[in-house]
């Protein structure tokens, strides 16, 4: 079975304790030690990452190396500073990789 891990400031992902799920605060990090940090979580067995869209976006290029891969899934969550619209963006991607055309396309 696979362990889930929530990734970001604390004040964003402290909640997710209650469900059990790994905290993995980020704040006071640099961007390299957060991509580090998710490189330990995905070598460690996390089959499931929520990561907040703020700490998304900073470490873009570190997530892009898992785009391939069965695992980790890396899904974006809000954090407390609100929704930046990221996760859903990053969803309509993978949708549209998958069916092979845009979900949000209206033809009328």
């Amino acid at each position: 079975m696979y362990k889930v891990a929530v990734m970001g400031d604390y004040d964003s992902i402290y909640g997710f304790a209650t469900l059990g799920l790994t905290l993995l605060p980020t704040d006071g990090q640099t961007d390299e030690e957060a991509s580090r940090t998710l490189r330990v979580a995905a070598d460690s067995g996390y089959g499931v990452i929520y990561i907040t869209e703020s700490l998304m976006n900073r470490i873009s290029r570190e997530i892009e190396r898992y785009d391939s891969k069965l695992t980790p899934a890396i899904i974006a969550i809000p954090g407390v500073s609100g929704n930046t619209g990221a996760g859903i963006a990053n969803v309509k991607k993978s949708v549209e990789q998958a069916v092979g055309s845009d979900i949000l396309f209206s033809n009328s």
